[in-house]
């Protein structure tokens, strides 16, 4: 039976961020059962870009603050660290606030700029790691991911969280080489597995919705949830918010190797009730995930039925995050006339449908498209 505690949180008020953390650490067994005095323990929090609390990008410096403290008074020798999916890792703990929150705390960046190569040979999906040199040297790892929707997964919480101990562009070249949804997944689990963070506990005190996980919109939630299971955690999560775990794919494939649980009746919800926290009206894409593999001889029917990335021209201010970020070769979406005063434009024969343009926009200014012919023939 798989634990998940949800504590009610209405503000980031600290001294009540503090509470509700040491509230569902206590249901879980306390500090204590995660940490051991004088362990060196990373706190892994979503810092995937420099931006600043409000926008509910990345977890707020109160939950990372307050998670410190606590496993700090245990006796864990802290560090730090995330690698964004642009900017650098010092740039987006700074915009963020988690940089001052550490500073407080008197606990330091980790290396997340170089990474060594792991082997794992239990891996389903992938032999081998490149983990970032300030995981390597920790002894354990907490997890504290943001609550927010996503274009590739339905959902971004818990598993997903992990994809940032990868150092830096190799991150892109992963969705490059594994351009499957379902394997893109397999690739996450087998990351979570190989890392094993000791817990894992959710910001969602206000999450984000719609156009996530930077462009969407900030939504009150009222919650943090914390738990040793990501798996349980994050069909929580689903449940929630009137979203299928079966349509968000690392819940139905972490599953199916053994991460976790999405059984409801596999899984005890101690704290408050989850129908205090239920929102039907969260808005997220309901429908499960239509995996297409590049390169096959559905490569065809790829670009006519799986959702494409589209340019809002009215909100693009031509900064070129998307061209950046875009990791195929030739780059799919660029400045394909050479004029860099219009916006970007899309060759989708070679997009990989990764969306990581729209993960990144930071105007939300990329959206997912459904082509008509899906559309005609609902699919």
């Amino acid at each position: 039976m798989s634990k998940v505690a949800l504590i009610k949180c209405e503000s980031y008020d600290y001294e009540k961020v503090r509470s509700a953390v040491k509230k569902g650490l206590e249901l879980l067994g306390g500090a204590g059962a995660f940490v051991k005095p004088g362990e060196k323990i990373l706190l892994k929090p979503n810092l995937l870009s420099a931006d600043p609390p409000e926008r509910c990008v990345t977890t707020h410096p109160s939950v990372f603050k307050a998670v410190g403290e606590i496993f700090k008074e245990a006796g864990a020798l802290l560090t730090y660290g995330d690698s964004p999916g642009f900017h650098s890792p010092k740039a987006a703990a700074r915009k963020s606030g988690i940089a001052d929150a550490a500073e407080e705390l008197g606990i330091s960046l980790a290396d997340f700029n170089n990474g060594e190569e792991v082997p794992f040979h239990e891996g389903v999906q992938n032999k081998r790691f490149v983990i970032a040199k300030g995981v390597l040297e920790s002894d354990g790892l907490i997890s504290i991911p943001k609550l927010k929707t996503h274009g590739f997964a339905r959902m971004t919480g818990s598993v997903k969280n992990q994809f940032g101990c990868i150092p830096g562009p190799l991150k892109g070249e992963m969705h490059v080489r594994i351009p499957n949804v379902f394997d893109f997944s397999r690739m996450l689990i087998d990351l979570n597995r190989l890392l094993k963070p000791r817990l894992y506990i959710m910001d969602g005190i206000m999450a984000m919705e719609g156009n996530g996980p930077r462009g969407g919109t900030p939504k009150k939630m009222n919650v943090l949830l914390l738990s040793a299971d990501p798996i349980a955690l994050d069909a929580t999560v689903c449940r929630i918010i009137n979203l299928d775990p079966e349509f968000v794919p690392t819940i139905k494939v972490g599953a199916e190797m053994g991460l976790g649980t999405f059984d409801e009746s596999s899984i005890e919800v101690v704290g408050d009730p989850i129908e205090s926290f239920r929102n039907p009206d969260f808005d997220v894409k309901r429908e499960p995930v239509k995996p297409f593999k590049v390169g096959s001889a559905l490569q065809f029917a790829r670009n006519l039925v799986v959702p494409k990335p589209f340019i809002d021209k009215s909100k693009c201010v031509k900064c070129g995050v998307c061209v950046n970020i875009c990791p195929v070769k030739p780059k799919a979406v660029n400045w394909h006339d050479g004029i860099k005063t219009n916006p970007p434009t899309y060759k989708y024969k070679t997009c990989i449908r990764c969306y990581c343009c729209q993960e990144m926009c930071p105007e939300s200014a990329i959206h997912q498209k459904v082509p008509l012919i899906r559309k005609l023939i609902k699919i």
